[in-house]
């Protein structure tokens, strides 16, 4: 009999993070299905499963529930497991220890250091590093190594949605300038929860030179560009993957992998030193790529597969008991509109 696997999902972007897992589950003989408690479900396409009530999700009786949010229905059957929505932005990854999951797949040795040392203190999930499912395809893509900077080049810019860490306001006018002298071309996309008023600012200065992008997959644009400008949005990290040059504003964790300024003034000047390849600048970005993703084969959903099965195979326990987490739980359970049985 076929091995049931649920793929929960909370936003669109789930579909990026989970579908390469789906395609690894079908070509091990096995069933996905998905579940969302916020968008996402209609942009499956018609050969993927879509369950809409808990009760479907019941009798679906998934071995494992996958998801990269930071909670997961408890009452969902199958094994928990948390393969995240992004790499590590500059805040603590302490905060989504929030006792959901039995099983986290960690991306690289940045946060299996970090988890593993959690989970040696508190006992009740287990870390397993496997890489990120949802750049399967994209490490795949670009396995053919670093392309030479285009003429004109072309320039990423992406902002997290968060008020605080966000430069989007900030360099705004910068950004409306440099793309209006034609020097470079420019690609701009956001989180999708950015706020509507700046989304439509930046809609306002398309031109031959700029073009905004809707795009849900923003590994999609990365082949694209030559470069990205952002703050401190997680997609930095996954850009720096493919070992192009990124310009942040204050960025929360800074290091030598990033050219990081504080006053718009020296935001030209950067994109000038990113386009130009300092070698300083690409070692540190190798080195740092490395360590939170090492894996460059594209078989990280292969991976998660394995640590579920070898899970499952010990007996699907951990050496202590998840926490009772009654608010959480209770939070969950109104949000699905499910009060019965765990």
């Amino acid at each position: 009999m076929a091995k049931h696997y649920l793929l929960y999902g909370s936003e669109r972007y789930a579909l990026a993070i989970l579908r390469p897992l789906q395609d690894a589950i079908r070509a091990r003989g096995g069933e996905a299905a998905w579940f969302f408690d916020g968008p996402g479900a209609e942009d499956l396409r018609p050969d993927e499963k879509l369950l809409t009530t808990t009760e479907e999700v019941r009798r679906w009786n998934a071995i494992a529930v996958i998801t990269g949010s930071n909670a997961v229905p408890h009452f969902f059957p199958g094994v928990k497991v948390e393969t995240f929505h992004g790499f590590d932005a500059g805040k603590p990854r302490h905060i989504y220890i929030r006792g959901f999951f039995d099983l986290y797949c960690t991306t690289g040795p940045n946060d299996t250091r970090a988890f593993s040392e959690i989970a040696e203190r508190v006992g009740h999930f287990k870390v397993v590093e496997t890489g990120w499912p949802k750049i399967d395809p994209f490490m795949q893509d670009i396995a053919g190594g670093l392309p030479p900077v285009r003429k004109p080049p072309v320039i990423l810019y992406h902002s997290t949605f968060s008020p605080s860490w966000s430069a989007a306001e900030t360099l705004y006018e910068e950004v409306k300038r440099l793309s209006r002298g034609g020097e470079w071309k420019w690609i701009v996309t956001f989180h999708p929860k950015m706020n509507p008023d700046t989304v439509a600012k930046f809609r306002a200065i398309e031109n031959e030179h700029l073009r905004f992008a809707d795009d849900d997959n923003i590994l999609d644009l990365f082949p694209q560009v030559d470069m990205m400008c952002s703050d401190t949005s997680s997609a930095l990290n996954e850009f720096l993957l493919t070992h192009k040059p990124v310009v942040t504003f204050k960025n929360r964790r800074p290091g030598p992998q990033l050219i990081d300024i504080d006053d718009a003034a020296q935001f030209e000047p950067a994109i000038r030193r990113a386009l130009s390849r300092p070698p300083e600048l690409m070692q540190a970005i190798v080195a740092y790529a490395d360590s939170i993703h090492p894996y460059r084969d594209g078989r990280s959903s292969e991976r998660v597969l394995d640590a579920i099965d070898a899970f499952i195979a010990a007996g699907s326990r951990n050496r202590k008991s998840k926490p009772m987490n009654l608010w959480r739980k209770l939070k969950i359970r109104r949000r699905i509109g499910y009060w019965g049985p765990a």
